[in-house]
């Protein structure tokens, strides 16, 4: 017997976002669907994830729901976006899981130590440099989930990179090829 999908118990955040974009005109959009981000997270058995482009939190929730055992850094770059984002993570009952890191991409993730099983780009369009900086830090066979492949210029250099077999064991295209996911080469 198939049962009804349950409600989106975060809605709440991925509809402040939208207001929030609708208000103010910037670019921080929550993933399409967080309850996937949860599954892989869970399905992952992760105990670390890092997100690139933390928005107002949707997505590293919905990481923290469906990891329940991971610690998640998610980075910032948009000093109100982080303010906004800590108060939604925080009344989701993750501020003690979630560490949202305010600063440059690239910067943030010089900081932080290798590890990761589960790495998310949620950013403006990815690079090269930010998909290396991500596979840097994750361990063997963790998995990354790149999202708006199709943002700007640098898609075909980040999808190449994606497909290249000694950087990444499989590589997936979702959501008509604007997120791959991606397992890490030994």
């Amino acid at each position: 017997m198939a049962t009804k999908p349950k409600a989106d118990p975060f809605a709440a955040v991925r509809e402040a976002t939208l207001a929030h974009i609708r208000q103010h005109g910037c670019g921080c959009y929550p993933y399409f669907d967080g309850s996937v981000l949860g599954v892989i997270a869970g399905a992952s058995g992760a105990k670390r994830i890092v997100e690139l482009g933390t928005a107002l939190g949707y997505s590293a929730i919905w990481f923290a729901h469906g990891a329940p055992d991971a610690h998640v850094d998610t980075v910032e770059g948009d000093a109100e976006h982080v303010r906004i984002a800590r108060g939604q993570i925080a009344a989701a009952g993750f501020a003690d899981r979630v560490s949202v890191h305010h600063g440059d991409f690239k910067r943030v993730l010089a900081t932080l130590a290798p590890g990761y099983d589960l790495g998310f780009f949620d950013g403006h369009g990815p690079t090269p440099a930010l998909l290396a900086g991500l596979r840097r830090l994750l361990r063997p066979r963790g998995v990354l989930i790149a999202t708006n492949l199709d943002f700007d210029g640098e898609a075909a250099p980040v999808r190449k990179a994606l497909a290249d077999p000694a950087q990444w064991l499989a590589n997936f295209a979702v959501e008509n090829g604007r997120t791959a996911i991606a397992v890490k080469q030994g």
